[in-house]
C-alpha cells in the first residue's frame, strides 16, 4: 500500500511538472508512473485474489489467479503507457514544441521520484537475492525461472521507472540547452520503447505460466529420486508436474509397483507416499499416482515423444534428473 500511494504521488507530481513545463518526456513520465500504480493495484488484486482456498469451482484453487492478472497489467497497463508516451513525443516532434520552462521544478520532481524509486529498486533486488540464496540459483536464472510474478514485475518496473527518469532528465534538460525539442521527444519515444519492452518481458512470463509450465528441473529431479529410492518402487514410468500457482505444483506420475505387492499394499503404499511427497516438498500441493507396467509399449513411446528419447532411463537414474 505505502508503494502504491507513493506511486500515486510520483505520478501527480509529473503530472504537475509536465503541464507547467511543457515537456513531452515528462508527459510520458507521467503516464509512466501512472502505469506504474494501476500495475500496483492489478498485483495487490492478485495476491488477495490468489489466496482464497480450494473449492468445488476451482478444485485446483485460486493460484494461478496471480499469473492472469500479472499478465493483465503487463498488456493492458503497460502497453497503454508505452502508447500515451509514444503519442507525447510524436505529438513534439509534429508541432515543434513549447518553450522550455519549468525547468527547476522538473528537477525537483524527477530527483526526488528518482530517490524514492532507487530505494524501492533496492528493496526490489533484495527481495530477488534472498531466492537466489534460498534456491541456489543465479540472480538471472530466477528473473528467468521464478512462479512468482510479483518478484519478476515489481524488479522490472522499478528499472524501468529508474530509467524512465534519466530520460526524461536528458529529455528537459537537452530542451534546455538547445532550445529545440527534438531531445524531448526523442527522450519520450525512448520511454515509449522501454514501456514495450518491459511489457513484452511480463507478457511472456505470464503467458508461459497461464498455459502450463511444467516445475523447476531441479524439483522435478528431486521429484523422480525420491520415488525411484522408495523400496514399492520399481521403476518410474512417466512423470508429470504443472505449475498451479506461485509455490503450488501439481504431480503426477505413473509407477511401476515391486512384485509381491497385492492390491491392498498397494493402495496403502499410494496414499504414503502421497503424504509423505507433500512432505518432503512444500511446493507439491497436489499428487496422483497410478500404477502402471513399466513394459507398456504405447506408454512409454508417449514418454519417450514428451521428454525425448532415453526419458525413461533418466527419470530411474539417480543424479540424472529428466530433462
Amino acid at each position: 500500500m505505502v508503494a502504491l500511494l507513493a506511486n500515486a504521488g510520483i505520478a501527480v507530481a509529473k503530472g504537475v511538472a509536465a503541464v507547467v513545463s511543457g515537456s513531452a518526456s515528462m508527459a510520458a513520465e507521467t503516464g509512466h508512473s501512472i502505469a506504474d500504480t494501476a500495475n500496483e493495484v492489478l498485483l495487490l488484486v492478485a495476491l488477495k485474489r490468489s489466496e482464497r482456498p480450494a473449492d468445488r469451482h476451482r478444485p485446483f484453487g485460486y493460484g494461478a489467479e496471480r499469473f492472469f492478472w500479472a499478465f493483465v497489467a503487463a498488456v493492458s497497463i503497460f502497453v497503454s503507457g508505452a502508447v500515451f508516451a509514444g503519442m507525447a513525443g510524436i505529438r513534439q516532434l509534429l508541432s515543434g514544441g513549447e518553450e522550455s520552462g519549468g525547468l527547476v521544478l522538473s528537477s525537483i520532481v524527477l530527483g526526488v521520484s528518482f530517490l524514492l524509486e532507487g530505494v524501492s529498486w533496492l528493496r526490489a533486488v533484495k527481495g530477488v537475492r534472498a531466492q537466489t540464496r534460498e534456491e541456489h540459483k543465479s540472480f538471472r536464472e530466477v528473473l528467468r525461472s521464478t512462479d512468482d510474478p510479483t518478484i519478476k514485475t515489481v524488479f522490472y518496473e522499478d528499472s524501468a521507472a529508474l530509467i524512465g527518469i534519466l530520460l526524461a532528465f536528458g529529455g528537459v534538460y537537452g530542451h534546455h540547452l538547445t532550445g529545440s525539442s527534438w531531445p524531448d521527444a526523442v527522450a519520450s519515444l525512448l520511454i515509449a520503447a522501454l514501456l514495450a519492452f518491459i511489457a513484452f518481458l511480463l507478457a511472456r512470463t505470464n503467458k508461459n505460466l497461464l498455459v502450463g509450465s511444467a516445475a523447476d528441473p531441479r524439483l522435478v529431479g528431486a521429484i523422480a529420486r525420491w520415488l525411484v529410492e522408495r523400496e514399492e518402487v520399481d521403476a518410474v514410468v512417466d512423470l508429470l508436474t504443472e505449475r498451479m500457482g506461485t509455490d503450488q505444483v501439481l504431480v503426477c506420475a505413473r509407477l511401476d509397483y515391486a512384485d509381491g505387492l497385492d492390491a491392498q499394499q498397494v493402495e496403502q503404499s499410494t496414499v504414503e507416499m502421497n503424504r509423505a511427497l507433500r512432505r518432503e516438498f512444500g511446493d507439491v500441493v497436489e499428487v496422483f499416482l497410478e500404477p502402471v507396467p513399466r513394459h507398456d509399449e504405447r506408454l512409454r513411446e508417449r514418454v519417450a515423444r514428451r521428454y525425448g528419447e532415453g526419458a525413461f532411463d533418466r527419470l530411474n537414474r539417480p543424479g540424472a534428473p529428466p530433462r
